[in-house]
């Protein structure tokens, strides 16, 4: 095994700079993902990685190998493609044995490495057929399998399952985690799906405009975001935002509604306009005392109720394990729950406490 660093990367295509000095380190046998809106940088870092794009500045090393001027075919990495890539006129097993072919491996050990992924992939009924007789699920475990018989240092996955429907999905995430868990394989992974992101990463890399907003674990994105732009991109639904100003152990807005803080928190930010944020899992009904606020929208998934709310001025969302059956416009009373509040600098975005 082997790991990644990416030290001040840029890239830039003429005058336009896409890339603004990266800088990650990933552990061997580490799961990353690199996660962001389309047209962050996501996928043009991939393709550095991977020796399919120049690096402008900065470096790029596998192992303690810089590898800014070594060919993608000798970096030692094994790439899936959102469109799969499969050779339509061969065989899945013509398909594995591709890139072994042209290594020069001889035959036994060719097959050595195909049956064996092929068992790790359940493709053994699969070896002989073509592309087209093949579902998406199954063509992506192909891909997947002329990756594993390479036995590359460092794995590294393009949107891989963005042309899936929904359920498979579900399912061939935790297929590639399992995988990853049995290979132990470095792994990085892009996608814009921060779900996926979440569910999959041992350490997540968000990024915007090329640049990274923040790198952490999973739940340490979630509980601790940097700034307003990681806190509203990670989570489902996404974060609340409202404005106001503290005062004492509230923070006021502009319609006079009382939004706690923990108590105690509020001196050393008394009197400063802040932007107060608040997951929709992260509040509770409260018939009594609660912040009265409009139903606008129910929407029940069976096990919870997402509702979308009017606080004043601000447009809300809140998700419940209770179900509720108010009409629209009626009215629901609710409270965020303090200890889980965050507060965030109004004009730079930033986290302040």
């Amino acid at each position: 095994m082997t790991g990644v660093s990416i030290r001040k990367a840029e890239k830039s295509y003429g005058d336009v700079a896409v890339i603004h000095g990266v800088s990650v380190e990933i552990e061997e046998g580490e799961f990353v993902v690199l996660v962001g809106p389309s047209g962050c940088g996501k996928s043009t870092l991939l393709r550095m990685i991977a020796g399919l794009e120049e690096i402008t500045g900065g470096e790029i090393a596998i192992g303690e190998r810089v590898v800014n001027d070594v060919e993608a075919k000798h970096r030692d990495i094994a790439m899936v493609f959102q469109s799969y890539a499969l050779y339509p006129h061969m065989t899945v097993r013509d398909n594995m044995a591709f890139s072994l072919k042209l290594k020069g491996m001889d035959r036994a050990e060719r097959e050595t490495r195909i049956n064996r992924a092929a068992v790790i992939l359940g493709l053994e009924p699969l070896l002989t057929r073509y592309p087209r007789q093949l579902s998406g699920g199954q063509r992506q475990r192909v891909a997947m399998g002329r990756a594993i018989v390479r036995d590359p240092q460092v794995f590294l996955f393009d949107e891989p399952l963005s042309n899936l429907d929904a359920k498979l999905r579900v399912e061939m995430r935790s297929e590639i985690k399992q995988l990853q868990h049995r290979l132990k394989t470095t792994t990085i992974y892009v996608t814009h799906d921060q779900v996926e992101a979440m569910t999959m990463a041992d350490k997540i890399v968000v990024m915007r405009a090329g640049r990274v907003e923040q790198c952490d674990t999973p739940l340490g994105l979630y509980d601790n975001p940097a700034n307003t732009f990681v806190a509203a991109f990670i989570g489902s639904p996404s974060m609340n935002f409202v404005e106001g100003k503290v005062e004492g152990d509230a923070v006021v807005t502009e319609d006079g509604i009382r939004l706690p803080l923990p108590a105690g928190s509020g001196a050393a930010l008394a009197g400063r306009q802040v932007t107060y944020g608040f997951r929709p899992e992260h509040m509770e009904l409260a018939p009594e005392g609660g912040i009265p606020c409009e139903i606008e929208l129910i929407e029940p998934t069976g096990s919870e109720t997402m509702v979308s709310l009017r606080m004043g001025q601000a447009a809300v969302a809140g998700v419940f394990r209770e179900r509720i059956a108010g009409p629209e416009g009626s009215t629901l009373g609710i409270r965020p729950d303090a200890a889980r509040i965050h507060l965030f600098d109004p004009r730079t975005g930033q986290r302040l406490a």
